[in-house]
């Protein structure tokens, strides 16, 4: 396994980190033991869920997989051997279950880290991320920004910052970051985190793969030159960079198949890129899942890749891709396809 420095800390974490959001949904909770205790001996220290997982979200499965680490916590007894981060969620109408309303005040994130702790069965996370931003911006596969003036949001991350310092002071987290957000969110984070000397935020999950490469715009160079480096989430495009849907291989309840309402990968640009990508890989005699995995590995921006798996099988094969380094050529093949075919699923 490959390690890296987390922010501006001395945190080591592993290059690849265990994605859970099947945990509860997908896979059961000797499934996922199964998974954490794997990943573990493989010499993987970072673990990602969230209150709102599995997915997708539903009131019935709210918080299973948190409920399923931990119980495998409490079984193991290692707590010191990983490095664990979950989620706080963001505003969404149908995720009101969750409660409501979902905002990033003082009290629904006391309440939602209470929540956390209380399902994991820890007294600390060592990361807790906003799920998402509170206020109208393009995430979740919206490239173009449209202001609303009549959004009804009101800047408050110096609120937000002020909580994570107190839950920092508290024990309860150690470090705190974002997730899905812009270029503008995270400088304004770290700007007013220096500015009133208070904890910056060490990382931003995004997703990033060879199907979605947005990243790159405008928040690489924000991650390298100011220390906060991307969680990639969805580095296999919800498998469909696994080869198995263009060669038949793919079940009835592989996740594309399953949960149709998650359109994101499922045009036909994306399917035209990842039949592309999978001649490359063939031609040079590795597995396109490993390939696509390789290349977010590879990336200097990138602090840590975040796989998820249904199967053992197939959270082998993606542990093993940290081992593949791309070649020159490979590289060059894969840029050709993302100047053809840029971005088909942001």
């Amino acid at each position: 396994m490959e390690y890296t420095l987390l922010g501006h800390t001395q945190e080591k974490v592993s290059k690849i980190c265990l994605g859970t959001m099947t945990f509860g949904e997908q896979n059961t909770e000797a499934e996922g033991h199964e998974q954490l205790d794997y990943a573990l001996d493989q010499g993987i220290n970072f673990i990602d869920t969230a209150e709102m997982y599995s997915v997708p979200g539903r009131p019935e499965t709210q918080g299973s997989t948190e409920k399923i680490i931990g119980t495998w916590i409490q079984a193991r007894k290692n707590r010191d051997k990983y490095f664990l981060a979950t989620k706080v969620t963001g505003p969404s109408p149908g995720l009101k279950h969750i409660r409501n309303p979902l905002r990033f005040t003082r009290e629904q994130i006391m309440t939602a880290i209470d929540g956390s702790l209380a399902r994991l069965q820890t007294d600390h996370v060592d990361l807790y991320q906003l799920h998402w931003p509170e206020r109208n911006t393009n995430f979740f596969g919206k490239l173009g920004y449209k202001h609303d003036p009549d959004e009804g949001w009101e800047e408050n991350f110096v609120e937000v910052l002020e909580v994570m310092q107190d839950l920092i002071k508290a024990g309860k987290i150690r470090y705190f970051g974002v997730s899905n957000e812009t270029p503008w969110g995270l400088m304004r984070f770290l700007y007013l985190a220096d500015r009133y000397d208070m904890p910056r935020p060490l990382s931003i999950q995004n997703p990033y793969s060879l199907l979605n490469r947005t990243y790159e715009v405008g928040l690489a160079e924000v991650s390298i030159r100011e220390k906060a480096g991307l969680l990639a989430y969805s580095p296999m495009a919800f498998g469909l960079l696994s080869g198995k849907y263009h060669e038949g291989k793919a079940a009835p309840d592989a996740r594309i198949n399953q949960f149709k309402q998650m359109a994101r990968y499922n045009s036909d640009l994306s399917y035209e890129a990842t039949g592309e990508y999978l001649k490359i890989a063939k031609k040079h005699g590795m597995s396109v899942a490993q390939m696509s995995l390789a290349f977010v590995n590879q990336q200097p921006f990138v602090s840590s890749n975040i796989i998820g798996a249904t199967t053992m099988a197939q959270l082998r094969e993606n542990i093993e891709s940290i081992h593949l380094k791309l070649s020159d050529e490979v590289l060059q093949e894969i840029e050709a396809v993302h100047q053809r075919i840029p971005n088909p699923a942001p």
